[in-house]
């Protein structure tokens, strides 16, 4: 029987069906599971959500018996993991600054739900992809809204939090990527779906190998290598998978020239969602500092990216460039003026014209105040002349520059 209860009511031993409220209040990827953990239990209560739906066919109920509510109309009842319906027209667009705190909160919940999904697939749970729709739900919002604000946000990854966040930032970058390509709404939540789900196979490598500070052996690396194999499994065991969902997971690391894993697939054997994940997933991680190295700025990672021959699907991979920018946000940049700038966010009428921030000048050698520029206006006098060695600046902290309080503290 399904029963309204107040969330101070609720206990271990519970079946805990839907939660009140948006998704993004409580504190969970899913819901419909047994409360069998007492930190689960506190998560619950300390979250702000007010009310919940227990089913006390498959739990305990409360501890005092009250009266059963009346049945709860079918929208109440309905499990808060339910896939949602397809969207409307989309919000109107927020500005940068308004959008990153929208942002911030979605990456963190989002780490933690990721987090969460690989812990239960340690364990040997199912995966129920479905279940993730809520959050993806989040993720397409916000890059409909603004792109550049969650993309550019996800890069910026703890060196501890980096498998769970990279999901995150590859579904960003999936919703981003098929909107480019002209995909409809349900389309482009597939693909970030994908994005989210691309690496559940990690779930599955020894914890001293996925997070080795060094260079792996070659058997470390023939581990590793077997995740997408791993993931693909887990997914369909779950079900609720979309055969693309599968087959990005399966195929994200397949090469149109024939050289990637796991099947060896060349050109037009690899299905288009699949091409996409592979430009979003190497972004992704090459772009974001690992334990055993910096990441790249994300300018010269698209310089570098756009020099592999064989590797991408060229018509993906300008598409790509072109829901990022040539300079995309958090890039270092040196000015006509002979200014050193980070790029802060894009102009949608030129990709070589975004906002910057100047925070150097070569000529004195020395820092100025930071000023916005807006390189895309009319009156603009200056411009960009080349990217600049993030290395060069690696003792800032220039993320703060664009992200302000948004950026991960450095530890």
């Amino acid at each position: 029987m399904l029963k309204k209860i107040p969330v101070k009511q609720a206990r271990l031993g519970m079946h805990l069906h839907a939660l009140e409220g948006p998704w993004i209040d409580h504190p969970f990827w899913k819901t419909k599971f047994i409360l069998e953990d007492p930190h689960d239990l506190e998560r619950l209560q300390q979250s702000g959500v007010g009310e919940c739906w227990i089913d006390t066919k498959l739990g305990v109920d409360v501890a005092t018996p009250e009266t059963p509510d009346a049945a709860p109309p079918e929208a109440a009842a309905r499990p808060a993991i339910a896939a949602p319906v397809p969207r409307g027209d989309p919000e109107p667009a927020r500005s940068m600054a308004d959008e990153m705190h929208e942002a911030a909160a979605i990456c963190k919940r989002g780490r933690q739900a990721v987090m969460d999904m690989f812990a239960e697939a340690r364990l040997g749970r199912a995966i129920d992809a479905q279940g993730c729709m809520p959050l993806v739900e989040e993720v397409t919002a916000s890059v409909l809204r603004n792109p550049g604000a969650l993309i550019s946000l996800a890069r910026l990854k703890t060196v501890d939090d980096y498998s769970y966040m990279h999901s995150v930032a590859v579904c960003a970058l999936m919703v981003a990527l098929g909107r480019q390509l002209g995909m409809d709404d349900e389309q482009c939540r597939q693909a970030g779906l994908a994005g989210l789900l691309h690496d559940m196979g990690k779930s599955a490598i020894p914890l001293d190998i996925l997070n080795k500070p060094g260079k792996l052996t070659e058997e470390e690396f023939l581990i590793v290598r077997e995740h997408p194999v791993h993931g693909h499994a887990m997914l369909v065991e779950g079900g609720g998978a979309s055969d693309e969902v599968l087959d990005v997971c399966l195929h994200h690391h397949e090469r149109m020239d024939g050289a990637g894993y796991p099947n060896g697939l060349a050109a037009e054997q690899i299905s288009r969602l699949a091409r996409m994940g592979a430009v979003c997933d190497v972004y992704d991680a090459v772009t974001s500092n690992r334990p055993y190295k910096a990441g790249w700025d994300p300018a010269e990672s698209i310089a570098r990216m756009a020099s592999w021959k064989g590797h991408f699907d060229p018509a993906i991979f300008q598409a790509f460039v072109r829901s990022l920018g040539i300079y995309p946000t958090g890039s270092l940049v040196r000015l006509q003026s002979q200014h050193i700038a980070i790029v802060v966010e894009q102009n949608a009428d030129s990709l070589v014209a975004p906002k910057v921030k100047v925070f150097y000048s070569l000529k004195s050698q020395m820092p100025v105040p930071p000023r916005l520029i807006d390189l895309g206006r009319q009156a603009a006098t200056d411009r960009i002349v080349g990217r600049e060695p993030a290395e060069a600046w690696a003792s800032l902290n220039l993320d703060e520059l664009w992200a302000g309080d948004a950026a991960p503290r450095r530890r």
